[in-house]
């Protein structure tokens, strides 16, 4: 790679690559069929990975960009559904980091740090790419805002501690009147609906959320009075980095269980690995692996020196997703018959997947953000 790691964050590579294959791979499997895995939760707060990415001073290990998308890449490897429940936390996490006041950075990072779990709530059932779509309000009362309406598809919901969550604060004006408040769990109003039974990232808890009449003090609310687009599309940027190193890790994954099988099955007098047609899947699906990780790290460099990167990491995003998809359909191929089968993981991995095109931003929403930026040029 073009990429020097210092030994610090090649520390943190070989401890997470240890963590996920003694830990996390094992329960991947169980979390499909299970669900949230409230142990393995545990053991991620013992190795300080919740909060690796947060300053010192709050609890975390003060680690840049870089070293996140590390702790995602290495935890994909094994569960894609582990590195997304991480990337969730982190993204509500950084809200506050990023945009919080000192009280509220005092209060929530060392709680994020500690393994209380956040999620970041923007989509609704009417409203996902169409962002200012939402219906979510928020009305002030005197020194309270009142918030009312409901979430879905949000990552963590049903198992967080803390929310960050984004609504209507003046209707009329669109996207430009969103603001983002922080909703603890067990606040009045507050009521988790049922969960969702989802194809793949069956590790990962995603339930409907609603909002009766909550009401929040206005040190609840993140950043400054219709500033809560601006935070969420901030932050999506980085989640991006996330889906980018995911989409690596988990397309190593599957190539691995499908080289593997390769060099094992035999065919007409020799593995199949030998064979022109075998070797030509694993040359794209290996450039291609090589070329998201490129790509995400790139993203991630840009980010730890401030500098902006909203277009690179939509990049890395679309370019990912889809290879990782592509790439575990191209293993069960390889696999055949047993491809099809969930004794040989792939079919779960490409279950996993296809998350990846949809969520932080669907292909379509991307190709136009990435289409419109560059024929802006």
């Amino acid at each position: 790679m073009l990429f020097d790691f210092t030994q610090e964050q090649l520390m943190i590579r070989d401890m997470v690559r240890d963590f996920t294959a003694k830990e996390v791979e094992p329960r991947d499997k169980w979390m499909d069929e299970n669900g949230f895995d409230h142990e393995l939760h545990k053991k991620l707060c013992d190795a300080g990975l919740m909060g690796v990415h947060l300053p010192e001073q709050y609890g975390g290990a003060d680690g840049d960009a870089i070293t996140s998308a590390i702790v995602i890449h290495e935890l994909a490897k094994g569960s894609a559904s582990t590195a997304l429940f991480v990337d969730a936390h982190w993204l509500a996490a950084d809200i506050i980091l990023y945009h919080g006041t000192e009280e509220q950075k005092s209060k929530y990072l060392p709680m994020a740090a500690a393994g209380k779990i956040f999620a970041f709530g923007l989509t609704e059932s009417s409203a996902g790419s169409d962002a200012a779509g939402i219906k979510s309000q928020a009305v002030k009362d005197g020194d309270t805002w009142v918030l009312n309406g409901g979430k879905a598809w949000i990552t963590n919901s049903g198992v967080a501690d803390v929310y960050i969550i984004l609504a209507k604060t003046q209707p009329e004006l669109g996207n430009k009147g969103i603001s983002a408040f922080i909703v603890e769990e067990g606040t009045e109003g507050l009521k988790i609906g049922k969960k969702e039974d989802k194809m793949g990232m069956r590790g990962t808890c995603t339930t409907e959320l609603s909002f009766d009449n909550i009401r929040l003090p206005a040190s609840a609310m993140v950043g400054a009075e219709n500033s809560g687009f601006k935070i969420a599309m901030m932050a999506l940027d980085g989640a991006r980095i996330s889906v980018g190193a995911i989409a690596a890790g988990l397309a190593e994954h599957a190539m691995t269980i499908a080289k593997h099988y390769a060099n094992e099955r035999t065919t007409f007098g020799k593995p199949i690995a030998k064979h022109q047609g075998i070797m030509f899947k694993f040359a794209d699906m290996a450039a291609h692996i090589e070329a998201t990780t490129l790509m995400t790290y790139n993203v991630a460099r840009m980010k730890a020196e401030g500098k902006r990167h909203t277009l690179e990491a939509a990049m890395a995003k679309l370019f990912g997703s889809e290879m990782c998809t592509k790439t575990c359909m191209e293993c069960i191929q390889v696999l055949g018959g047993y491809g099809y089968s969930k004794e040989y993981h792939v079919e779960r991995l490409a279950r996993d997947a296809k998350l990846l095109e949809i969520g932080e931003g669907t292909s379509e929403i991307l190709r136009m953000l990435i289409g419109a930026t560059i024929l802006a040029k």
